[in-house]
């Protein structure tokens, strides 16, 4: 009996200490309710990935037939379009005698918006007839990298491709020396240049900044990113801007190193791995030492930021709209929309498991060497169970190279997706779960160099995945359809479009 009353008043002690620990954990640990930080995503919201969203077509993916022309006609490389790269001046010309000063350049963002911001830094030294100071890079608050451009990028390649069209230094000169970004941080400076509008003109810099330079002999622009104009520049100018993009800007000896090493791990995997065995007598001569780069974007952000419906139920929607709530106050434009209604249009991003059956449909099979380019995967390993189901060959930077060869870049993420961009430029095939900057810097990269690069169709699949009716053969036939003209055909630029997406006709020529 006193043994009984002892057990009932420990269950009530546990009880009551299991209810003060519920109240008292999530003013000490808040991450773990609710997300409120980028890097620390809410635990409980993320322990249980959703079952699969697409189940029907799902089995009829995992059971596909892969015809021998499909496969012929994937995995062959595009034809010659009829256009070349073109980025060199008609006539010969040379630096002018005297320069007007220095250009300073503050950039912000990630790799790609980095390297759009060093383009058009080159091309408005150029405008302006300066000496461009090696670019600084701010440390990115998002990721907490303080890669610099010399830890990126080739510096002396940098200067010597860009010798004969603008004059470059890595530092400046002691009389300078005074103009850091602690200084224009700590005051208002006459030489700072800091109302630049988005898209500005080659006439705004020339009305604004030059005269600075002529009574300063320098001028620091901060912000900068997406301050020049696409339209109404000197071809020349143009043409500049891609040969920054394209020739003068390659990444240092060790991010290259690595990126290699990935690359022949994928061209000649270990032999004797237990690998499932798909009809290889037909398609190992299409398949043989090639691989396709998957660029997975689908973070917590961009889950949140979408407004979408992502199969987590009650508890992931309410997740996802406190995180909306931390971030942006709410102020999202996709919130005012329903699910059904971003998806027709198309504004959903692509899950894995979305993806995965877009590539089935596409004809890659399950011998497919599937190269995973992405930071991190809103959901964890959870998330990418059915697209490894698909894909048994997915691999990553992690599963394919040593932790000795990672330790320059581990923690550093613009390291990592600079050997991202590497890898996915010597790819048979590149394919990005939705737009955004690595989507558009590839895309644009991939179509200068005539490589195959597929486009998902977002409207298309959106409407299609809302269709829980449709059967796989009938899946499949409508995602080949939609996707025969989405595989790296070069587009033209219109007005107001950017050259860092579309390279031709600006950086491009007939043949």
């Amino acid at each position: 009996m006193k043994l009984q009353i002892f057990t009932q008043l420990n269950q009530s002690q546990k009880s009551a200490l299991a209810v003060v620990f519920v109240i008292l954990l999530p003013p000490f640990f808040p991450n773990l309710f609710q997300p409120l930080g980028r890097s620390s995503p809410s635990v409980f919201s993320e322990w249980n990935a959703p079952r699969p969203m697409h189940v029907a077509l799902l089995e009829g993916a995992l059971q596909r037939q892969t015809s021998v022309e499909l496969q012929t006609s994937l995995w062959s490389p595009l034809a010659f379009q009829g256009w070349k790269p073109c980025t060199e001046r008609p006539k010969p010309h040379s630096l002018p005698e005297k320069s007007r000063g220095y250009i300073q350049v503050f950039l912000d963002g990630g790799l790609n918006q980095q390297k759009m911001g060093v383009c058009d830094a080159v091309a408005v030294a150029k405008i302006l007839n300066a000496t461009l100071v090696l670019p600084h890079f701010e440390v990115n608050p998002v990721w907490q990298d303080s890669s610099s451009f010399a830890d990126i990028f080739d510096v002396d390649h940098f200067i010597d491709v860009l010798r004969d069209e603008v004059s470059i230094v890595k530092e400046l000169p002691s009389d300078y020396s005074w103009s850091t970004r602690e200084y224009y941080g700590t005051g208002i400076r006459a030489t700072r240049i800091k109302t630049a509008p988005v898209q500005a003109t080659s006439d705004w810099y020339i009305e604004n900044v030059l005269p600075v330079l002529q009574s300063y002999g320098i001028a620091a622009i901060a912000p900068f990113s997406h301050r020049l104009t696409f339209n109404n520049l000197p071809s020349y100018i143009q043409r500049l801007r891609c040969k920054v993009n394209f020739e003068a800007l390659i990444f240092v000896s060790h991010i290259k190193e690595l990126g290699k090493a990935i690359v022949h791990h994928l061209r000649h995997p270990t032999e004797g791995n237990d690998y499932p065995l798909e009809e290889t007598d037909k398609f190992g001569k299409q398949q043989t030492g090639k691989f396709v780069v998957l660029h997975l974007r689908f973070d917590k952000d961009m889950a949140a930021h979408s407004a979408c419906d992502f199969g987590g139920g009650k508890a992931e929607k309410l997740a996802l709209a406190k995180y909306r709530q931390v971030l942006w106050q709410g102020r999202v434009l996709n919130s005012q929309f329903t699910d059904e209604e971003l998806r027709n249009q198309g504004r959903c991003p692509l899950t894995p498991e979305e993806i995965g059956l877009l590539l089935a449909a596409l004809s890659f099979n399950n011998r497919t060497r599937l190269y995973l380019a992405s930071h991190k995967v809103y959901g964890g390993e959870a998330r990418l169970a059915t697209l490894s189901k698909l894909f048994p060959l997915m691999e990553d930077k992690k599963s394919l190279v040593s932790t000795e060869e990672m330790a320059k870049v581990k923690g550093k993420a613009s390291l990592l997706a600079a050997v991202d961009y590497y890898v996915s430029m010597q790819s048979d095939i590149f394919i990005s779960a939705s737009p955004g900057n690595m989507h558009n810097a590839l895309e644009a990269h991939r179509a200068y160099m005539n490589l195959k690069t597929i486009r998902p169709n977002m409207r298309l699949l959106g409407q299609l995945f809302q269709n829980k009716s449709i059967g796989w053969s009938e899946f499949q036939l409508a995602v080949l359809d939609g996707h025969k003209n989405r595989q790296g055909q070069i587009r033209l630029r219109k007005e107001n479009q950017s050259i860092y997406t579309y390279p031709a006709p600006d950086c491009m020529c007939r043949a």
